[in-house]
């Protein structure tokens, strides 16, 4: 397999065009008092969750955050962009301002690492080839060139990644690569074909090996 020894080299050939609504600064404060009462029982009053499969979402991008929230939740008579009963459920009575100030109040908050990191050397070893420098056999791009080479993402469209469970991390590209998450404008779905199972697995291990910033 020939690894890419520039992180950006695929990026460059990979052009796209995103779009998304602008979102208002939250109010922190209110952000706390609202997800004290929705989310701190998945994801920990401060967002740094201690389960594997649900995301800490402390220090994630507000509007990123934010976008997330949004696309969980389903408008009339329409299918939400983003499919997750449980989410569905927990955004419904969630207005923008509310979800922005929920956003607000967990990217401010400080990430830690997830623990229980992977033993297993030659995988995380294949997680790090990956995630700096794809796999240009494969055309599979450089994770870094979007999530950056410490994996404090880009905002407002790419996500910090550093110390994700590798569990969620794992399940949602799985998700991309079955077409059964798509709200990215496709993006995640066209590397995620490229990838395999084990590259997928590795990647994910990395990724929660890797210090928060």
């Amino acid at each position: 397999m020939k690894i890419l020894k520039n992180s950006f080299v695929v990026a460059s050939t990979l052009v796209i065009a995103l779009s998304s609504p602008a979102f208002a600064a939250g109010d922190v404060a209110r952000g706390q008092e609202i997800a004290a009462g929705v989310c701190a029982g998945c994801h920990n009053p401060d967002g740094n969750s201690i389960i594997p499969i649900n995301p800490s979402l402390a220090g994630q991008h507000a509007e990123y955050i934010t976008k997330q929230l949004m696309d969980f939740k389903a408008e009339e008579g329409e299918k939400p962009n983003r499919n997750s009963p449980v989410m569905a459920s927990m955004v419904a009575p969630l207005s923008q301002q509310d979800m922005e100030d929920v956003a607000a109040y967990y990217a401010a908050q400080t990430p830690e690492p997830a623990g229980n990191i992977s033993s297993d050397e030659d995988l995380l070893e294949m997680g790090k080839i990956m995630y700096h420098g794809g796999n240009i056999e494969n055309g599979v791009p450089a994770c870094a060139s979007c999530h950056g080479p410490t994996g404090t993402g880009i905002p407002p469209h790419y996500p910090a990644l550093a110390a994700q469970h590798a569990e969620y991390t794992y399940t949602q590209l799985d998700l991309f690569n079955k077409a059964e998450r798509g709200n990215d404008n496709g993006v995640m779905q066209k590397v995620l074909t490229r990838m395999s199972g084990a590259e997928k697995r590795a990647v994910a291990e990395y990724i929660q090996s890797m210090d928060v910033q």
